[in-house]
């Protein structure tokens, strides 16, 4: 263990004891609870094998989730795959936007655009459960993932999944209609950390030359799909709130908030009908 902390630290990993701990834990098939009572517990030579396979794929660069297979979001763990973005705590902000918005116990209809793993619409039906919610995804594949979160999350039987792009497959109307596009302009990516840039799916990254692609096409189609007194809620990059207004705004929107993240970005737009 000792030794696995010392390569990370090495390779400038900033929490070489934690992602040691947790690569061991998958590896050995044990819990925290365990490893912490007793830290000098044999591995069988399988097990210290898988870890090995482990620490290789991290001083690769690998991120962590990545290698478990599995993100903890809004205190819930989700399951990943390549097919998917690797959620960000950053995201966590879209959903405080969002509950602000949800009836705790009356129905309400929401969808899920570009939803990946999922993390989005199924963390809202398991916050709010008389709600329900329509999830899409162009990849197959990511939506299987989702499908595979809501059933982990006891929330499938709210929950349906449409392949195809934004609203396609789909009926309205939706009380909030939610996405957290790819925002990263094609020219930026190779700047982007090797974590991301590597093991992230480029389409759920990059949206054209400038980044604002996904929103204009959302703003464009959005407006038949919402009800009259329903919101879109966006998440957004670092500078790029004036622009995301104004491309709504020339679809027939007006502004309806905006949200802060941690680092007082505006990471999340609100917008409704004019």
């Amino acid at each position: 263990m000792d030794a696995a902390k010392n390569a990370l630290a090495a390779k400038g990993n900033p929490t070489p004891a934690l992602d040691a701990r947790l690569l061991l834990q998958q590896a050995a098939g044990l819990g925290h609870e365990t490893l912490i009572a007793d830290p000098q517990r044999p591995v069988a030579p399988e097990a210290a094998a898988r870890f090995r396979e482990f620490l290789e794929r991290r001083l690769a660069g690998e991120p962590v989730a990545r290698i478990l297979g599995e993100r903890e979001f809004y205190g819930r763990a989700f399951r990943i795959t390549p097919a998917t973005l690797d959620p960000r705590p950053d995201t966590e902000t879209l959903i405080e936007a969002t509950l602000s918005f949800m009836p705790r116990e009356d129905a309400c209809r929401i969808i899920d655009l570009g939803t990946g793993s999922g993390i989005i619409g199924v963390t809202l039906l398991a916050e709010r459960p008389e709600a329900r919610a329509v999830m899409t995804d162009i990849s197959a594949d990511a939506l299987a993932v989702a499908q595979d979160n809501a059933r982990r999350h006891g929330v499938l039987a709210r929950a349906r999944f449409a392949e195809g792009s934004w609203f396609a497959g789909t009926e309205g109307p939706f009380d909030l209609v939610l996405s957290n596009p790819p925002y990263i302009p094609q020219a930026i990516l190779q700047t982007l950390a090797p974590e991301v840039r590597n093991f992230d799916p480029e389409s759920a990254l990059v949206a054209g030359a400038d980044g604002l692609q996904a929103y204009r096409e959302i703003a464009k189609v959005a407006g038949p799909h919402l009800a009259p007194d329903g919101r879109v809620i966006v998440e957004i990059g670092e500078g790029q709130a004036l622009d995301i207004e104004h491309i709504f705004k020339t679809s027939g929107f007006a502004p309806a908030g905006r949200w802060q993240d941690l680092a007082r970005h505006v990471r999340c737009l609100g917008f409704s009908h004019a």
